[in-house]
């Protein structure tokens, strides 16, 4: 759009906003000057000024028409990227899940295993360095804490709630969940003397429901999830034959879960703090609308007015302004 072209905007916008009826009260106000103010109609033959406003409005709509298929093409680009990506995360998913199958051994073999791994981890241990049984006992010991005083008056209501962990979920002491906006991680170490074997583990994973554990043993978790996910999308691989690592995909990705099943303590969600890098890495109309979600959420949480309670307000202070002689004392407005 050209400098000239921008000049009028800020008064046709202005007098466009005074026409209730949209576009049609617009145009019929234009047309009403041109023929009280000029001679456009009666100086020319009818079939002139038609042609002038046909050959006028058929140039602006192709120059929309094109403006508006080059934002087709960035939008089914940012789309074909974004679904390429998805496939990308599920075929590693996939790949991990086959890596890390267990495969049907003899008790001979599953005992030389055993003791190669504890080889490994004493030599681990030795050096200073954990594996990811390691890793997960360290988590487990570094359980979530509840909040016992704030700075601010506003963040009372968050004392006795946990603090969330490193990875925004929280730390109990039999599992542990960190989580983004797209999904959740859960990981379950299992304090068995033995290497576990896919079909030793009970795994059941419910669009609002999850059930884990050990065949013949009181469950581990059992309970309604915090919010729905995609079953499909959603799985778990049993690792170094001790651990049950479940990804969980959720359905709502605009709000941060306060605790992995009901019966879960709760997780302070305002002492979230996202990485921006995640956020980055959304494409521009989401990553607008996500960030939305979570200031509208915090303003929820603080009794604050959301985003869209400040339109509504702005919307009605400049009715007021326009309609000085109306009385709106005793209106109440939702």
């Amino acid at each position: 759009m050209s400098a000239d072209e921008a000049q009028f905007d800020n008064v046709l916008l202005a007098v466009a906003e005074k026409h209730r009826g949209g576009v049609p009260d617009f145009l019929h106000t234009l047309a009403s000057f041109l023929r009280r103010k000029t001679d456009f109609y009666t100086g020319a033959k009818q079939a002139e000024w038609e042609k002038l406003l046909l050959d006028v409005f058929r140039k602006e709509s192709q120059l929309a028409m094109a403006a508006h298929e080059e934002k087709l093409k960035v939008r089914q680009a940012a789309q074909r990227m974004k679904d390429e990506k998805e496939r990308a995360e599920r075929e590693a998913r996939q790949k991990e899940m086959d890596d890390n199958k267990i495969c049907d051994i003899s008790d001979e073999e599953a005992a030389a295993i055993i003791k190669e791994e504890e080889d490994k981890k004493r030599q681990q241990l030795l050096d200073g360095a954990g594996g990811d049984s390691a890793s997960v006992t360290a988590a487990n010991e570094d359980i979530s804490k509840p909040i016992e005083k704030v700075e601010d008056e506003t963040e009372k209501d968050e004392i006795g709630k946990l603090k969330p962990n490193a990875g925004n979920g929280c730390t109990l002491d039999k599992y542990m969940w960190t989580q983004t906006l797209q999904e959740v991680e859960l990981k379950i170490p299992f304090n068995v003397a033995f290497a576990l074997r896919a079909r030793d583990i009970v795994v059941s994973i419910g669009k609002k429901s999850l059930k884990v554990g050990l065949k013949g043993q009181e469950p581990i978790i059992d309970g309604e999830l915090c919010g729905e996910v995609k079953q499909e999308e959603s799985v778990w691989v049993l690792q170094d034959s001790k651990t049950v690592l479940i990804t969980l995909e959720k359905i709502n990705r605009m709000n941060w879960w306060s605790r992995l099943v009901t019966t879960d303590p709760e997780i302070s969600t305002r002492k979230i703090n996202p990485e921006p890098s995640k956020l980055s890495d959304l494409d521009g109309e989401t990553r607008s609308m996500v960030e939305k979600m979570m200031y509208d959420q915090r303003q929820k949480e603080m009794g604050l007015p959301t985003s869209e309670d400040r339109k509504k307000q702005d919307i009605l202070e400049k009715f007021k302004q326009q309609h000085p002689e109306m009385d709106f004392s005793k209106c109440k407005f939702n």
